[in-house]
Formats: structure tokens, C-alpha cells, sequence
């Protein structure tokens, strides 16, 4: 069985467009290209050290997870936010991140716990920081605790397809960060996510899951 991957972090066995498409995406989650700004292949090339063929690569398989679309003859843009898509998102994680959650807890691993436990560690220390809105910080923490997650599904399916909708879910967060309140809770909710998972309870894990999904909507759909 495979570990839990390291936030950000490559695999061994990862091609060079393994790594573009990790950074290229890293980019349009966190918004660092806007939503309808202009993709270059040869900017990004340049701008990541690498050849234009793995981040054309990149670009096609982030087209078909609508973080990017193409046209012809006007090249490749990166997709609107639209929040009208939240509700649908947000349907389609409330009926996997909970069975994902469940699935986690009861096929990981002693080693796969124990990484979890560091995790959880970075969790409560961010706790005790009070996290503060326009906390980039928090949303990175928030991507790599939702992954370690998916991962431990042991299901390359069911995480490919959450990874997709936690990125689409992600980019709307970014849109509304600086005047999202309740980040602590936010916090919270991880720290009572992986102890579910560490501690094998998959009820639990599958609960705390749901609300979460819930939470984050209610919270975006307040300000808005």
C-alpha cells in the first residue's frame, strides 16, 4: 500500500509532467493566474524550468478537471469562477468526501497513521495560531490534510475525483478568503478529521466529513 503523500510533494516515480501539472495547478487553485487570465505554455516553461511539451501536457489534462479551457486560434485561458457551480460541487462532496473519509479509517495503515498523527500535529498548531481570514497558510494546510485523506482511500478513482472537486471547491474559497470568518472552526474540523481517521472510527470520520462539506458552503454562501 502507498503512504500518505507529502503535501506539495512529488513522488519518485513522478515525469516531468507529473511536476507541471502539480505546479501549474498549484497556481490556478490558489489564483495566482486569475480566473480568465491567459495560459502560455513558454511563460510557464521558462517560469518552472522546464520543456514546453510536459507543461502542454500539464494543460491538456487540467482542461478536462475545468481549470482550464482552450480555444482555437485564442489559446488556453484559465477558467471563470462561476459560483453558481458551488451548490453542484458541493452536492458532489457531500456524497464522496464522507465515504472517502470512511474508507480512509479503515484501510490505513500503522505507518499511514502515524504520518496522519503528523499532520495532525501541524493542525493544532495552526489552532493555537488563530488563523486570520486571507490565510494562505490554513489553505494550503486544508488541501494537504483533504488529500492525505483521499489518498489513503487506497482507490485511485475515487481520489482522482475528489482531488477535481476539492481544486474547483479551493479556487472558490480563494475568490472570498480575506472575508471568510470561522477559520477556527475550520481548524477544528481537521484536527476532529484525522482523529477519526487515526483512531479507525469510520462513522465518525464519514460525519465529520459531511459537515465539513456543509460548513464550507454555508460559510461561502453567507457572503454572497
Amino acid at each position: 500500500m502507498a503512504s500518505v503523500p507529502a503535501a506539495g510533494g512529488q513522488s519518485h516515480g513522478a515525469t516531468l509532467a507529473d511536476q507541471a501539472y502539480q505546479e501549474i495547478t498549484d497556481r490556478l487553485v490558489t489564483l495566482q493566474i486569475r480566473p480568465g487570465e491567459p495560459v502560455h505554455d513558454g511563460r510557464l516553461a521558462t517560469d518552472l524550468g522546464l520543456g514546453r511539451t510536459p507543461v502542454r501536457e500539464a494543460l491538456k489534462r487540467l482542461e478536462t478537471e475545468r481549470l482550464v479551457v482552450a480555444f482555437p486560434r485564442r489559446g488556453t485561458f484559465a477558467t471563470e469562477v462561476q459560483i453558481a457551480d458551488l451548490g453542484h460541487i458541493s452536492e458532489v462532496r457531500q456524497e464522496l468526501e464522507p465515504l472517502a473519509a470512511a474508507r480512509a479509517a479503515k484501510r490505513a495503515t500503522v505507518a499511514d497513521r502515524e504520518r496522519l498523527r503528523e499532520l495532525l500535529t501541524r493542525v493544532e498548531e495552526e489552532s493555537q495560531a488563530a488563523p486570520e481570514p486571507g490565510d494562505v497558510a490554513l489553505l494550503r494546510l486544508d488541501m494537504a490534510v483533504h488529500r492525505a485523506v483521499y489518498a489513503l482511500t487506497y482507490n485511485p478513482y475515487l481520489e482522482a475525483t475528489l482531488v477535481t472537486y476539492d481544486n474547483l471547491a479551493t479556487r472558490i474559497w480563494c475568490l472570498f478568503i480575506d472575508r471568510l470568518a470561522g477559520l477556527e472552526q475550520h481548524v477544528h474540523e481537521h484536527g476532529q478529521l484525522l482523529r477519526a481517521v487515526i483512531d479507525g472510527d469510520e462513522a465518525k470520520a464519514s460525519a465529520v466529513a459531511a459537515e465539513h462539506v456543509e460548513n464550507f458552503e454555508r460559510a461561502i454562501r453567507s457572503i454572497i
